[in-house]
């Protein structure tokens, strides 16, 4: 059974973080829905704009959608299935490397570099989601790839709870200051 995208938002970050084998971006994407069971399932077609390759990715759909809030990754609670705590603060690290003044910026560059910060704080946001209940940091279980362990391994401390809530305090003071 194919992994749960919770969202059209994720399930095109997925696509992006995991690209084709020879690292090239995908060149088009088409997707197709069709019910397997009781269950939706998306596919998406991809073609790589590096060598060609066509490939295949399927997702389930959540049984009652729900999009996401402005700026936001995917609705609910529930942590994602497709891309790890891991890969999900370096997400929010891409996003977050926009200019921390906005003065000086274009109309157009100023509200990327809002849109930009609003992001790396859904990121964080969908790390915290990993975080059981009372737990101090996120536990290893929640990462599955390569990246995402490469970054537990490298800074652990980025993922306790009080460092999170932080930085995502820090991310909704810099919106504030943009607005």
């Amino acid at each position: 059974m194919p992994l749960l995208a919770r969202s059209n938002e994720e399930a095109h970050l997925y696509l992006d973080l995991h690209s084709c084998e020879c690292g090239g971006e995908d060149a088009a994407r088409n997707s197709a829905v069709s019910l397997d069971g009781d269950q939706w399932i998306v596919r998406y077609t991809c073609v790589c704009a590096g060598c060609g390759r066509s490939r295949e990715v399927a997702f389930r759909q959540p049984e009652s959608p729900a999009r996401p809030a402005a700026g936001g990754w995917a609705a609910g609670d529930e942590p994602s299935e497709l891309i790890d705590a891991g890969e999900w603060l370096w997400v929010s690290d891409m996003f977050a490397g926009t200019p921390a003044d906005v003065d000086g910026l274009s109309p157009e560059e100023a509200a990327q570099a809002r849109e930009d910060l609003t992001a790396a704080g859904a990121a964080l946001d969908e790390v915290v989601k990993f975080l059981p209940g009372g737990a101090e940091e996120v536990p290893a279980t929640a990462f599955w790839t390569e990246r995402g362990r490469q970054l537990r391994q490298a800074e652990p401390g980025r993922f306790r709870r009080e460092r999170l809530a932080a930085v995502r305090d820090r991310y909704h003071a810099l919106l504030a200051e943009r607005q």
